[in-house]
């Protein structure tokens, strides 16, 4: 693993944010043991906006191997496709297409979406990287564990090599 990120805060302003981490980890974080269980049963669906329904199904089922498990019309706006991806575990990722609304491109906003991070077994990670390859998507590969990328519409994703609740060799579910 490296010394750390080279983009962000440096110096004194890195500092400081290290001692507010510290001091809300002190403040919030409990021992597993002091922890009380959670009263969610897990993520049943995180849902995106895409704007070409074939393009982003080719995209997920035949690149990154999630197969499209249900398509429907969206409950809350008529005509639009609402589809979901099975990405293990129960776990489902879905789409929303909005036709008629002008969305705009993908936008890193507070309150909006910085990355989706998706566990896959080492020999999985390798082949999807190779499907990657195949597809021309650009990648960055980092600590040979994540491999950061887009989707069609620019929603960021990581393939991650590590176990469920398990991220840089911690626990941390």
């Amino acid at each position: 693993m490296s010394d750390g990120p080279t983009a962000g805060l440096q110096g004194t302003e890195r500092e400081e944010a290290s001692r507010r981490r510290q001091d809300w980890a002190a403040r919030y974080l409990r021992p597993r043991e002091q922890r009380p269980a959670t009263s969610a049963r897990g993520v049943h669906h995180v849902a995106l906006l895409s704007s070409d329904v074939e393009r982003t199904v080719r995209f997920y089922q035949d690149v990154l191997e999630f197969p499209l498990t249900e398509m429907f019309e969206n409950r809350d706006y008529g005509g639009s496709t609402h589809f979901f991806f099975d990405i293990g575990n129960g776990n489902a990722l879905a789409f929303f297409d909005m036709p008629g609304l002008d969305l705009g491109p993908y936008r890193e906003v507070l309150g909006g979406l910085h990355h989706i991070a998706i566990s896959v077994r080492r020999d999985r990670w390798e082949e999807l990287r190779a499907s990657l390859d195949r597809a021309a998507v650009g990648y960055l590969e980092m600590n040979d564990t994540s491999l950061y990328f887009s989707d069609p519409d620019g929603a960021r994703l990581e393939l991650i090599s590590d176990p469920l609740g398990e991220m840089y060799g911690m626990t941390v579910v």
